[in-house]
């Protein structure tokens, strides 16, 4: 496993935990890390990141507290506290 996707897991992992412990903008910061990193070195994000962060404004979303999930049609919608909204498939 190269360097740049250990560093992007354990990014996320800090972002999880700040979230967590309500620190936003800490989690925000870790969350942009993680995506210049994948960026530089061509990485795709885990799908559990990709899917827990805004693509707005790159905060980490904790459902119930800064995002909202709701099921529509067989997708998953996650709108986040800035209005942006993201959706998935689900069977």
């Amino acid at each position: 496993m190269p360097i740049a996707e250990e560093r992007i897991e354990r990014l996320a992992a800090l972002a999880r935990d700040a979230a967590a412990e309500c620190r936003d903008d800490r989690a925000r910061e870790y969350v942009r890390l993680a995506r210049r990193l994948a960026e530089r070195n061509r990485l795709s994000l885990p799908r559990d990141f990709k899917r827990f962060t805004c693509d707005d404004c790159d905060s980490y979303l904790r459902p119930g507290k800064n995002a909202r999930v709701r099921l529509q049609d067989g997708h998953v919608v996650v709108t986040c506290d800035c209005g942006a909204q993201a959706r998935y498939p689900y069977e």
